[in-house]
């Protein structure tokens, strides 16, 4: 009984840790149009995840990154204004076969709005290895392909 109890009781501390954290949803517009939700660890970390449907490709892209914030206090005015720069991963598949892995890399600038509205730029570039069934090779398209972006996010 009293493990029950434990568990219980971590199971609550962890769900109310996580529904504190702040989070973000919304959508990426870059050469081509993704989702992307944010999830904050603090005020000085995040987890990015986009999921793209790059228009050079005509496939699925998906991108995690962990971010680290800055904030730009001489810009702030009735929001907040922070950089962000952070490291991750992405992986994506075209619809005639090619796939992609590889590093993920972001940077941009984001502004919060008083109320629950998050807009943003960022460089986010996937490179690493592609290939298919009868070739493979590096993936340069990716430093410049999808990686500039506008987000638009609301904040929950």
């Amino acid at each position: 009984m009293k493990k029950l109890a434990l568990v219980t009781v971590i199971l609550i501390a962890t769900c109310v840790v996580a529904m504190a954290q702040p989070r973000a949803i919304g959508g990426r517009l870059a050469y081509g149009v993704g989702v992307s939700y944010q999830h904050g660890f603090g005020e000085k970390n995040m987890i990015q995840l986009d999921i793209d449907f790059p228009a050079y490709s005509w496939g699925v892209q998906v991108a995690a990154t962990y971010n680290w914030i800055f904030s730009i206090d001489s810009w702030t005015k009735p929001g907040s204004w922070n950089w962000y720069a952070g490291v991750g991963g992405g992986i994506g598949v075209d619809w005639w076969g090619t796939g992609w892995a590889g590093v993920a890399g972001m940077i941009g600038v984001e502004y919060n709005f008083k109320f629950p509205l998050q807009l943003s730029i960022d460089w986010r570039p996937v490179i690493g290895p592609w290939f298919n069934k009868d070739h493979a090779g590096f993936n340069g398209w990716g430093m410049y392909a999808g990686a500039v972006g506008i987000g638009v996010r609301y904040k929950f």
